[in-house]
């Protein structure tokens, strides 16, 4: 199977004076206590691990979050926590209304650390923060090359962003799909793949079309397919998982069985009375 840049890190740094001169730390533990830095912790440890620098969170995802964290905590002061946090900008607000994600200058800062040491130094320039000089040598690409963000200010974050019709893969391609959307998306595609993995000739493009085209016929899952290995960076397309059946027959066990209990027990009493 070929092979994934790396999207998550498997370490990240957190200062020791973090208890001592953050001011939006203290003001989150003043408000929320140890449960809603419990909270922030988690979910921040949940964007180092899935993404690196951003993690797809909303608040229909509070009650999961209760759960994988337990100790007491609900749903409700899950919620809580996070408007907090976005209050005092631990969490960018901006970025979590328009586009359902938990990300700060912080969180991208401790990421940038690990990332300038790999080769492959995409993100998705909806999502960063950090200015040019803080992080040289990163490329910014477009997830969303088809979506207009809601607010006009937003226009400018794409400027540096490298577009598509200057990629050498354009030049070397001259067949398009019938689908506006699915060819930019496609185009997308190849831009990443290219500065990820190298050059790729035109035959090679013309087999990621051919195996496109044979996962779905259908474009709406076409579009998902190529969006989704653009976003994981992915040297080949995959297919969609399908759900799996689960059976509905229980394989027994002895434990479980209630006739095996049942001669358990009488094994037992019979010990007893000898």
């Amino acid at each position: 199977m070929a092979g994934r840049p790396k999207q998550g890190i498997d370490y990240s740094g957190w200062s020791v004076d973090i208890f001592d001169g953050d001011k939006k730390i203290d003001k989150l533990l003043d408000a929320k206590g140890w449960k809603g830095f419990g909270i922030y912790f988690f979910l921040c440890q949940r964007a180092y691990k899935v993404n690196g620098y951003f993690y797809e969170w909303g608040y229909d995802d509070c009650a999961t979050t209760a759960r994988k964290m337990g100790g007491g905590i609900s749903s409700g002061t899950v919620k809580e926590t996070v408007d907090y946090c976005l209050q005092v900008d631990l969490f960018d607000k901006r970025l979590f209304d328009e586009w359902g994600v938990l990300t700060s200058r912080g969180i991208q800062r401790r990421f940038w650390t690990v990332l300038s040491e790999r080769r492959n130094k995409t993100v998705y320039s909806e999502y960063w923060l950090l200015k040019p000089e803080e992080c040289k040598g990163l490329v910014k690409v477009s997830l969303f090359p088809d979506v207009q963000p809601t607010n006009s200010y937003l226009q400018g974050a794409n400027d540096d962003v490298q577009p598509i019709k200057n990629s050498k893969v354009n030049k070397k391609d001259n067949t398009v799909f019938q689908s506006p959307e699915l060819e930019s998306a496609f185009q997308m595609y190849l831009l990443v793949r290219e500065h990820n993995y190298g050059s790729i000739l035109p035959e090679q493009v013309q087999a990621l079309r051919e195996d496109l085209l044979s996962l779905s016929n259908k474009p709406e899952e076409q579009i998902a397919i190529v969006k989704k290995a653009t976003a994981g960076g992915y040297k080949e397309f995959r297919g969609m998982k399908k759900g799996k059946r689960i059976s509905q027959t229980k394989k027994k066990d002895n434990f479980n069985n209630f006739d095996g209990r049942s001669y358990d027990q009488e094994m037992y009493m019979g010990l007893i009375e000898k």
